[in-house]
C-alpha cells in the first residue's frame, strides 16, 4: 500500500491533556510520540487541559510534535467544562478557511473549515466530546453536528460521544454492559436513558448521526463490517476503570457518506504506551489521498 497516497486522521482522548491525574509530565510527552509515530495529517483532540494557559503553549507544542500542524481550540469557559478539544491539520495538504467554536452548554465544538490544496470543495473538520452527565445535553450536541453536513457538505468529525453505538449487534468486540451490575451509580444514571419503562444504554447521539438516512457514517463500523476489518470495531474506552462495565466502543470518526469510498482502514491502538497516557485507546482512520482530492474537486 503507498503510504504517500494516504490521508491519516487519529480522534484521541488523553486524559487531563497526557499528563493524567498524577500530572505526569513525561505521560504528556510519550502521547506526543505516540501519535507522531502515525505522523497524522488531521488530529481531533479530546481533553485540552490547561492547553489554553501560557498562550497556548501545550498546543504549539503538541502541534509542533507532530510534525508542524496547525493547530485550534475552543476556548474554555468559567463554569464549563475546563477540557476544550480542538482540531489540528498539515498545512502541507490543508489551506485555512475558518474556525468556528458552536457554543453549547458544557463544552464547545471545535469547528474548522479547510481545503484541501488545488480541490474546490471545502471540508468541515470538527472535535466534539459529548456531556459525560447529560444524556439529554448529548443529543442537543449530536444534533448541533449534524448542521456540518447540511447543504451538501463534506464533514469529518472526531469525537468521544460518552454513549454507545445503536447497532449493538453489530459491535462484536465489545462486551455488553450488564447494567444490573455497575457499582457506580452515578455512570449508570448518565450513560442510560428510560424507554419503554426501562433503563437501556444511550445510543441516542449515534442514531441522530448515523441512523435515518445516514446523515454521517461512523467509520469503524464501516469498515469492521463493509471492509472485512472487524478489529476496527475494538472498545476504546474505559481502558483503566473497571466499576463501569467492560470498555465500550465510544471514541468514532465520523464521515459524510461522499467520502466513504476513500477509506483505507481504521485501527484502535491501544497498546501499553496508550494504556499507560489515558484511559481511552487512539483511532486512527486512513484514506487514499488520491480519491479524497478527486471527492473534493
Amino acid at each position: 500500500m503507498n503510504t504517500d497516497d494516504e490521508l491519516r486522521l487519529i480522534c484521541w482522548n488523553l486524559e487531563r491533556n497526557g499528563r493524567g491525574r498524577e500530572g505526569n509530565e513525561e505521560n504528556r510527552l510519550l502521547a506526543h510520540r505516540i501519535m507522531a509515530r502515525y505522523q497524522p495529517h488531521i488530529v481531533f483532540r479530546q481533553e485540552l487541559a490547561d492547553a489554553w494557559s501560557n498562550g497556548k503553549r501545550d498546543l504549539y507544542e503538541e502541534a509542533k510534535a507532530l510534525g508542524g500542524l496547525s493547530a485550534y481550540m475552543s476556548a474554555p469557559k468559567d463554569g464549563r467544562s475546563r477540557k476544550p478539544v480542538g482540531v489540528m491539520f498539515d498545512p502541507r495538504l490543508f489551506e485555512m478557511d475558518a474556525h468556528t467554536d458552536h457554543d453549547l452548554p458544557w463544552k464547545q465544538i471545535c469547528h474548522l473549515q479547510v481545503r484541501l490544496k488545488g480541490c474546490t470543495k471545502p471540508l468541515q473538520l470538527a472535535s466534539a466530546h459529548l456531556c459525560h452527565f447529560s444524556p439529554e445535553l448529548r443529543a442537543v450536541e449530536a444534533a448541533r453536528l449534524t448542521d456540518l453536513a447540511d447543504h451538501g457538505r463534506t464533514a469529518l468529525i472526531g469525537m468521544d460521544a460518552n454513549s454507545y453505538p445503536h447497532r449493538a449487534a453489530d459491535e462484536i468486540m465489545t462486551e455488553p454492559i450488564g447494567w444490573e451490575k455497575i457499582e457506580d451509580p452515578v455512570h449508570y444514571q448518565q450513560r442510560t436513558i428510560e424507554r419503554n419503562g426501562a433503563r437501556v444504554p444511550d445510543t441516542r447521539p449515534s442514531e441522530i448521526l448515523t441512523g435515518g438516512k445516514g446523515i454521517f457514517i461512523d467509520l469503524a463500523h464501516h469498515a469492521g463490517t463493509a471492509l472485512n476489518q472487524p478489529d476496527a470495531l475494538k472498545p476504546t474506552a474505559s481502558l483503566r476503570r473497571t466499576d463501569q462495565g467492560p470498555p465500550q466502543r465510544i471514541d468514532t470518526l465520523l464521515a459524510t457518506p461522499d467520502l466513504v469510498p476513500a477509506l483505507r482502514s481504521v485501527e484502535v491502538v491501544d497498546s501499553g504506551d496508550v494504556r499507560r497516557v489515558t484511559d481511552h485507546a487512539m483511532v486512527v482512520a486512513r484514506f487514499t489521498l488520491t480519491e479524497v482530492h478527486r471527492i473534493l474537486s
